[in-house]
Formats: C-alpha cells, structure tokens, sequence
C-alpha cells in the first residue's frame, strides 16, 4: 500500500475506534502507531512514540494550560459569575428582555477570565436561569440564552481552544488572543440583536407573560455596585491588561490570574482549605486530559505527514472544481457536523492535521482559519444529539420540570446567530486578523 491509502485507512481506523467507544487520545495512539508500523517499520514506530512523548509537552507554554484552568475553577466559586449578572441586570432593567441581554454581556465578561464554556453554562444556569423564570421568561428562552451565550467563553480570550489551535498551527498564543476580541464582541453584539428581534416579533417564545417588559430585580446601590463590579475589573485588568500590555506572557499571564482569583476567593470566605484542594484535583485531571489528547494529537499529525494524505487531500481538493472556498465551505460543515457527536477540543486534534496543510496551500492567513474553525467548533456545543453545553446546562439546573428538548429549543435562534457571524467573518476577515497583525 501507499503512504496515502495508509493515512485514509488510519483516519478510517480512528472514527472506527471512537464510534466503538474507545477514549479519543487512545484512539489515536494505536492507529498513529500502526500507521508508522506500516510506512516506516516498527523500528521508526517505537523511536517516534518516544520523541513524541518528550517533544510534545516540555514547551513552556503548555503552563499556561493549568493556570488558566484553575482561574477559571477560583472564579467559578468566588461568587464572580453572580456579581457579573447582578451588574448587567440592573445595568439593563429598563431594556425589554433585559435579562436576556444581561446575561449575554455578563457571559461575555466571565468569559473574559474564565475561557471555559461549560464553567459559563454551569454557573449562569444556576445564576440567570432561576431569575429569569421568576420574572417570566419561558424555560426555552431562560436556558436557550445561557447556552448561546455561554459559547463566548472559548472565542472571547483567554481560550482554552485558541490555545490549543496556536499550538496545533504554530502560530503565536498572545496573537490568537486578540484575534479572538474582535468576533466575540460582534458575536455578542449578534446574540443581542437576536434577542430585541425575537422581542419584537416573537414575544411568546421569550416570555410565558407576553406584556413582560422590564425586570423589577432587587436595587443595588452605587456602593453596592462598586463592591460587586470592582473585583472583575481588577481580575481582567491584571489577565488582559498584562497580556496585551506586552508586560506578561500568556503563561505569566494565566499564573497573576490565577492569584488574583484565588485572592478574591479569600477574601469573601467561599474556599475552605478541603473545597481548594478539591479544586486543585479537578485542575490536575483537566489538564491531563487535555495534555494527553495534544500528545496524542502530535504522534497522529507526524503519521499523517509521513504517510502525504494532506498534501494530497490539498492538491486534490484545491485543484479541483470546489477550489479554497468549496474546501472551506466543506472543512465548516464537517466540524459542525463532528460537534454534534464529540467534544471541542477533539475535533480539533482530529481535523487540524489534515486541514491546516491544505489551508496553509489555498493562502489563508491561518489565525483567521483559527477563529474560524473555534466558532464551528462552539456551533456544535448547542446542537444535539451531544451539545455538551446544553446536557451541562441541564445537569446544573437538576430542574425535571426543563428538559433536553426545551434547551435545544431555545438554542436553536442563537446557533442561527452563531452562523450567521461566521458568515460575517468569512466575508469580513478583518474582524478576526485586525488586532492581531498590529
């Protein structure tokens, strides 16, 4: 057999094995090494597991992977999230469907400390959810909304996927950062208009009372509001400020995070010493999982590029009839279409090795692929079977009177708005590569 038809076979091999169940990162090993076996002996097989295992995860960078984490956990129990929404709401009280409103800019916010869409859905369906329905709203628009919005926190940096994809495509972390400012502004200026339209012309789908106006939420006052706003401004100053102020790394960065969350949390008295060890278990296991799926992920891009599949599905697709747009087109649909059966950041591991050479010979600037391929990616975390927001939602809620059905439901206007923006991007590059080509 050739090179090529041994890299189909492997692809083939692995959606094989994780149709069968086996862990995605496993999946890949066995067939990367096997697909090395057969090209090059099992020799060469055993000296590349070897070089993988020490190459692929010394750089200092992948530090930058814990920290980030374990922000994002601190955060997520500091009581951050509630004070986020509480400012938004009352911000918006006099807006019609202000809650739903406050609750995308609030999302936007936590996602700018968090970058983690599940800690978003988790936390805000406990948050926003409960308030919502008080006031109201239906259970598909209250869960819909935290759903949707909860996406902001891997496009809106820092990003566990744009760190994931900087290091899949060589590409600087710091740059893909600011690429990601940009479209999660205009994504959460795209939920919001989603939410005046459906208020002035589907007002049943937004409110069980269709008259609803505006929230009669508690009044903070000024000081109130300082003490609840004041904290989030320090903890995202210290992260993006020393980011892009060019005084922190992305690593330094994520550790002066880390710290400020930590102090924050000590500070209101919500981490006892068991709760912060507990925290620091569930980092370790997160960051090993995603650590082993980007070794993993490393052993499967060298076997592809030694067996040619990608520079032949390039040469294939890119001078044929589709051409760069048809491949890009076709590339969009498959991850959205992958994210309805696994998670964000294996569909990544999986398809970047294949797509980046091909994307790389029809010239595009690949941190805009980049962002590209993380709103596809977030696509599929609201539309079912799995969309891991949703089932996460649901789990957060323990709520039976709500139920799968209504998620989806109410996701479904803000998946619309989701393509639509990648529509807007894909016509408009700029949005994603201005800031980070300064």
């Amino acid at each position: 057999m050739t090179g090529v038809e041994i890299g189909v076979l492997a692809v083939a091999g692995l959606v094989l094995l994780i149709v069968m169940g086996m862990p995605i990162a496993v999946g890949m090993l066995v067939v990367s090494f096997f697909g090395v076996v057969s090209i090059r002996g099992s020799g060469v097989a055993l000296r590349m597991a070897g070089s993988v295992g020490n190459d692929a995860l010394r750089e200092y960078l992948y530090a930058v992977v814990p920290l980030f984490i374990l922000m994002g956990l601190l955060v997520t129990v500091s009581g951050v999230g509630k004070d986020t929404f509480d400012v938004f709401q009352q911000l918006l009280r006099r807006v019609k469907a202000g809650l739903g409103v406050a609750t995308v800019f609030a999302n936007a916010v936590f996602a700018a400390i968090t970058g983690i869409s599940v800690a978003s859905a988790s936390v805000f369906a406990r948050i926003a959810v409960p308030e919502m329905r008080r006031h109201g709203y239906s259970k598909s628009f209250s869960t819909g909304v935290v759903a949707g919005s909860s996406v902001l926190g891997m496009l809106i940096p820092p990003s566990l996927l744009m760190i994931v994809y900087a290091v899949q495509a060589e590409e600087s972390v710091g740059r893909m950062f600011l690429a990601g400012i940009g479209p999660g502004i205009v994504l959460a200026l795209v939920f919001t208009l989603t939410i005046a339209l459906l208020a002035r012309f589907r007002p049943g789908f937004i409110f069980d009372m269709p008259d609803m106006t505006k929230s009669d939420a508690t009044l903070y006052t000024v000081p109130q509001m300082a003490g609840k706003a004041v904290p989030i401004l320090i903890l995202v100053s210290l992260v993006l400020g020393g980011l892009y102020g060019g005084f922190l790394n992305p690593t330094e960065a994520g550790a002066v995070g880390a710290l400020g969350a930590l102090a924050i949390a000590l500070s209101r008295r919500t981490l006892s010493a068991r709760s912060f060890w507990r925290l620091l278990v569930e980092t370790g296991q997160i960051t090993v999982s995603v650590l082993f799926l980007i070794l993993a992920a490393t052993f499967f891009s060298r076997m592809l590029a030694m067996s040619g599949l990608p520079a032949a599905v390039a040469d294939a697709l890119l001078s044929g009839p589709i051409g760069p747009l048809g491949f890009l087109v076709l590339y969009l649909l498959l991850v959205i279409a992958l994210g309805c059966l696994i998670n964000s950041i294996s569909i990544m591991l999986i398809v970047l090795p294949i797509a980046l050479p091909v994307a790389e010979a029809a010239g595009f600037d690949l941190i805009w692929f980049g962002v590209l391929t993380v709103v596809a990616v977030e696509i599929g975390l609201l539309t079912p079977p799995f969309g891991l927001s949703v089932f996460t939602i649901k789990a957060a809620l323990n709520d039976p009177s709500v139920g799968l059905a209504d998620i989806f439901r109410g996701a479904l206007p803000f998946i619309a708005a989701m393509i639509a923006c990648l529509a807007l991007i894909i016509a408009f590059p700029g949005i994603a590569t201005f800031l980070a080509r300064l």
